[in-house]
């Protein structure tokens, strides 16, 4: 199979995701296996998805046995791939197929939002390290 990003027209635009009044309230649609924006299928029954988390997106399995393990996108492609790869459900999956769809989502997402990825991971790396994110 090959790599490739589909997008799930469905999917309530990002930026119109849940509400957040920081410190308050938050309020988030169903979220459910197919609460995706963008994914990469990997097997007929597993993919990598992005998803709408807030004020980021979230990359994580499709398919997951441990529900709502993912991190940001603007973490390492190696990162997400440790943090979630307990949930990929088929031995089958290579790391580095995994690690390539997390790519393919990590550039499509900043190249939508106009972003640099290589800075946005770095600024993220260098906050959360400064204890600024979780």
């Amino acid at each position: 199979m090959r790599l490739e990003i589909q997008i799930n027209e469905k999917q309530i635009p990002p930026d119109k995701q849940g509400i957040v009044i920081p410190g308050v309230l938050a309020v988030t649609p169903a979220l459910d296996e197919d609460y995706w924006f963008m994914r990469v299928p990997l097997t007929d029954k597993q993919a990598i998805v992005a998803f709408p988390k807030f004020s980021t997106y979230g990359i994580g399995f499709q398919h997951e046995d441990d529900w709502n393990t993912n991190l940001p996108y603007v973490c390492g492609a190696e990162e997400i791939y440790d943090h979630i790869k307990h949930n990929k459900g088929n031995s089958s999956i290579r790391r580095e197929r995994c690690l390539k769809a997390i790519r393919m989502l990590q550039e499509a997402i900043a190249e939508m939002k106009g972003e640099d990825l290589d800075q946005e991971i770095t600024r993220f790396a260098t906050v959360r390290d400064e204890g600024g994110a979780r």
